[in-house]
């Protein structure tokens, strides 16, 4: 409608200069007709866009197949225009089939720049559509392998706790051992990339019932989840990085017993998730700059790019790790 809104000026014009006098309503419908077979015709074009893009690997014979189109479809697009204009709005002073072909012909030439715009715009359509694709595989594949360095991390820290554990307690550390099978067993199982924060808390749950029996009567869980955040969707393994630094850098160090805590709440557009746990007033070394914290940072910057957001808080013997993630259900 817009390319017929602006030729119908211009072709008033033309016309009336050259002694038709139409009046503006019938030459609207009349360029209005001539274009609507591109209406059909502009899918196709652009599935040929798709099925040959131009590229600088295949030039000549995508460019051959585009020429080609061009010189079939031109003259029937174009002739099916003028047989439309000649049905509802008589333009040819003698209406004969001659005249009707040779009006074709030369609607044809003009027709040409049309073509080149559409087949341009199905080209560019094309080549954003193969850029789009080609950034979700490589994002896919680059979030596959920061997931992959998450299980062995989990593992080896684990066992390394439990062999501590193992000349002290031998039963504790066996129980342990359970715990840490049936949490690898949920890991390595094939999940999608973005869960319900629901199911992320139980996972995470079991890696505290873990680490609850590899330091009994030294872990006590706080969970404060507001109830519209329950089905939020989240990344998958999001919340064990920051569980696993909870009790590494934090509580294990801790002379007694300490609280790990875990709050969520939607504010507007946005989930915030804050992980909270006590850690020594003068710890040895910055907490969360190991693998965990990198590797969490990276997972939401292929996801969600700059709309997430990871700080790391010290609060006197408090350390907080803030998440922000664009808030959206698991059905929508």
């Amino acid at each position: 409608m817009l390319v017929v809104l602006a030729w119908t000026p211009a072709t008033f014009l033309v016309e009336k200069a050259s002694g038709w006098n139409p009046s503006l309503p019938s030459m609207f419908l009349l360029v209005l007709l001539d274009f609507l077979p591109w209406v059909f015709a502009t899918p196709a074009i652009f599935w040929l866009a798709r099925r040959f893009p131009i590229t600088e690997h295949r030039l000549l014979r995508q460019l051959s197949v585009q020429i080609v189109s061009g010189i079939l479809l031109l003259p029937l697009l174009t002739l099916c225009g003028v047989l439309l204009g000649e049905f509802f709005v008589s333009t040819l002073r003698s209406p004969t089939v001659d005249a009707a072909l040779s009006a074709t012909v030369i609607r044809t030439f003009y027709a040409v720049p049309t073509y080149v715009a559409v087949a341009g715009i199905g080209q560019a359509l094309a080549y954003f559509d193969r850029y789009r694709a080609r950034e979700r595989l490589l994002a896919r594949a680059e979030l596959r392998a920061l997931e992959a360095q998450l299980n062995p991390h989990l593992l080896f820290n684990a066992l390394n706790a439990i062999s501590a554990l193992g000349y002290r307690e031998p039963a504790l550390a066996d129980r342990a051992i359970g715990h840490l099978s049936d949490l690898l067993r949920l890991s390595l199982a094939s999940r999608p990339e973005e869960v319900a924060l629901r199911e992320e808390v139980g996972f995470v749950q079991g890696y505290v019932d873990l680490y609850s029996t590899i330091m009994p009567g030294r872990v006590s869980f706080d969970v404060s989840i507001e109830s519209s955040s329950w089905d939020a969707v989240v990344p998958t393994m999001l919340l064990q990085p920051l569980v696993e630094n909870a009790f590494i850098h934090g509580i294990s160090k801790l002379t007694g017993a300490g609280q790990l805590s875990m709050r969520a709440h939607r504010v507007h557009d946005r989930l915030r998730i804050v992980v909270g746990n006590d850690a020594p007033l003068n710890p040895a070394g910055s907490p969360g700059t190991g693998i965990g914290l990198t590797n969490l940072r990276e997972r939401l910057r292929v996801l969600y790019g700059a709309a997430a957001q990871v700080t790391l808080e010290r609060r006197a013997a408090q350390a907080m790790v803030h998440v922000e993630l664009p808030y959206r259900q698991l059905s929508q």
